[in-house]
C-alpha cells in the first residue's frame, strides 16, 4: 500500500546570521513512511528535532536535502521543492496541522474560528458553524465562550480551540504537535477518540505526545529522532 506521506534522507540546519554565520545541524538522513489509518509518533528528548521535523512536514521549515512526499489528489508531490502556491493548496486539502499555540485575527469569534477551514474548503457557512459547535461541545469548551474571540482563553481553552480547528476537516493527513499538553484527564480522553476515529477512517497521523500515557494509547509506531542527529551523520 502506498504511504500517504513519505519522508526520504532528509536534513537540516539552521544558520545562525546573526552569530558569524554559524551552522547548527539538527537532523540527517531522516526517513520513514506514514499509511491511511495510523498514528506514527515522533520520540526523542527535547532539543532532537522533533518539532523542526513536524515543521518541515508542513512546510514552515524548508529542507536542505530529502523529500517529503504527499499523496495530493492521487499522484504524489514532494513538498520539500514544492512552490508557495502548491504548499497552500497542499495545506488546503491534504495536509492539516495542530499546533500547541493558537493563532487567530483578534475578534473573530471561537465558532467562526473552528468553521473557517471548512468554509474555505467551500463548505456552506451554516453547516461549517453546526459542525464546529458539535465539536467543541464535545472538547467541553462552555458554550458561552462560543461567540468571544479565543485570544484571552486560558491555555487548555485554546488548546481545545486548536484541536476544533484541525480536527473539523477530513484531510488525509493530519499533524499533531502535543494536542494534549494542556488538557485535563477528561479532554485527553477525548482527544484519544478522535485520534482513533480519525485512523479509522483512514487518515494518516504524525505527532509528538510528551505525555507517555496518551502516546501509548494512540501510537501504531513510535520514530526515534534521535537515530537521526546530525552529528552521527558528520
Amino acid at each position: 500500500m502506498t504511504p500517504l506521506l513519505s519522508v526520504r534522507d532528509v536534513a537540516k540546519s539552521f544558520t545562525m546570521h546573526l552569530r558569524d554565520g554559524i551552522v547548527l545541524p539538527v537532523v540527517s538522513g531522516v526517513g520513514f513512511e506514514v499509511h491511511a489509518g495510523e498514528c506514527v509518533v515522533l520520540g526523542g528528548p527535547s532539543g532532537a528535532g522533533k518539532s523542526s521535523l513536524l515543521k518541515m512536514v508542513y512546510g514552515n521549515y524548508g529542507v536542505d536535502a530529502g523529500s517529503i512526499s504527499l499523496i495530493h489528489h492521487g499522484a504524489p508531490v514532494d513538498l520539500a521543492t514544492a512552490s508557495a502556491r502548491v504548499v497552500l493548496e497542499l495545506r488546503r486539502d491534504t495536509i492539516g496541522y495542530v499546533s500547541q499555540f493558537l493563532r487567530t485575527v483578534p475578534r473573530v469569534t471561537t465558532l467562526d474560528v473552528v468553521a473557517e477551514p471548512l468554509v474555505s474548503r467551500g463548505v456552506a457557512r451554516d453547516e461549517a458553524t453546526e459542525r464546529a459547535r458539535a465539536l467543541l461541545a464535545r472538547l467541553n469548551l462552555p458554550e458561552r465562550l462560543w461567540s468571544l474571540p479565543p485570544a484571552t482563553f486560558s491555555g487548555g481553552e485554546q488548546q481545545r480551540v486548536n484541536i476544533a480547528r484541525g480536527f473539523i476537516t477530513d484531510h488525509p493527513v493530519l499533524l499533531l504537535d502535543e494536542p494534549t499538553a494542556s488538557l485535563d484527564a477528561t479532554n485527553r480522553g477525548v482527544v484519544v477518540e478522535m485520534i482513533a476515529e480519525k485512523k479509522q477512517a483512514g487518515a494518516a497521523l504524525l505527532g509528538i505526545f510528551h505525555d507517555e500515557e496518551v502516546r501509548a494509547l494512540v501510537a501504531d509506531r513510535i520514530v526515534d529522532v534521535t537515530l537521526f542527529a546530525a552529528r552521527k551523520a558528520a
